[in-house]
C-alpha cells in the first residue's frame, strides 16, 4: 500500500467544553492541554434535516495551551485545527487545535 501525502485536513467546530484536564507537559517540555468539546446542531444531509450530536476529543499545545488554561467547563468555543491519531498505535482521532475562540 503506497502512502501518498495529501494536503487538506481541516476541522472547524463550535462546541461546549464538557471536560478539561490540567495543563501538562510533553517529554520535550511543550505545554499540552486536553479537553472534550460537545457539539449539537442541525445539519442538512441528502436534502433532509438531521440532528447532530458528538463529543470531540481535542488538545492544544504550546503557547495556546498555556493561554487556554482559563477555559472552564460549560464555556462555548469555536475551534479550528486538524485531525490526527492519538498515538502511533492508536486508531482514535483527536482534534489538534490551532485557533480557539470563545463564542
Amino acid at each position: 500500500m503506497s502512502r501518498r501525502t495529501l494536503g487538506t485536513n481541516l476541522l472547524v467546530i463550535d462546541g461546549e467544553v464538557v471536560q478539561i484536564e490540567t495543563l501538562r507537559y510533553t517529554p520535550a517540555g511543550i505545554p499540552l492541554l486536553s479537553f472534550v468539546l460537545r457539539h449539537l446542531s442541525e445539519q442538512v444531509e441528502a436534502g433532509m434535516q438531521r440532528r447532530v450530536e458528538c463529543d470531540v476529543n481535542a488538545m492544544v499545545m504550546g503557547p495556546l495551551a498555556e493561554k487556554s488554561q482559563s477555559i472552564k467547563v460549560g464555556e462555548f468555543v469555536k475551534a479550528s485545527g486538524f485531525l490526527a491519531k492519538r498515538s502511533l498505535k492508536s486508531t482514535q482521532l483527536v482534534m489538534h487545535i490551532n485557533t480557539l475562540d470563545a463564542i
